[in-house]
C-alpha cells in the first residue's frame, strides 16, 4: 500500500514515541510505502522548529526511509480538492498524483469530513481508522 503522510503525522512521529510513531515503523516494517512531498516536509520541519526542537533528530533519521516528492500546484485533480481550504488542497492533491491508497492525516478539523472517503483513488483516514484497517 502507498501512504500518503500529512505535516501532523510526520510532526507526532518525530515528537514523541507513542502510536503514531508505532503506527509509521509498523507501516514500514511491513513493506508498505510511505510517501511525503516538500510541501508537508517543510511544513513539519518548520512545526519541530518551532515546538519540539528535539524532534528534528528523529525527523530527519526518518526521512532516508520515505519516498519524497517535489511539491507542485494542484492540477486536474483541483476539482476533488476544493472542499479543502486552499493550504490543504495541496496535500491531498499531492497524494492523489502520487497514486496512493491512502493520505493519513491527524487534522479532523479540515480533513475530517473527508476520513473513511475516496478520492481519485485515496481515502483519507485517521491514524487510529488506518491502523485499524492494515493490522485487524
Amino acid at each position: 500500500m502507498r501512504v500518503f503522510l500529512d505535516a501532523n503525522i510526520l510532526f507526532s512521529v518525530a515528537k514523541s514515541a507513542g502510536a503514531v510513531r508505532e503506527l509509521m515503523h509498523l507501516l514500514l516494517d511491513r513493506g508498505h510505502e510511505c510517501c511525503v512531498d516538500d510541501y508537508v516536509l517543510i511544513e513539519a520541519r518548520r512545526n519541530l522548529t518551532a515546538k519540539a526542537p528535539d524532534g528534528l533528530i528523529s525527523f530527519e533519521a526518518l526521512l532516508g526511509r520515505l519516498h519524497i516528492s517535489p511539491a507542485q500546484a494542484p492540477g486536474p485533480e483541483l476539482k476533488l480538492v476544493n472542499w479543502l481550504p486552499e493550504k490543504d488542497r495541496t496535500v491531498l492533491a499531492a497524494a492523489i498524483r502520487l497514486r496512493c491508497d491512502a493520505l493519513v492525516t491527524g487534522d479532523r478539523t479540515h480533513f475530517g469530513p473527508g476520513y473513511g472517503k475516496m478520492f481519485a483513488g485515496v481515502t483519507i483516514d485517521s491514524p487510529q481508522s488506518l491502523a485499524e484497517q492494515l493490522f485487524r
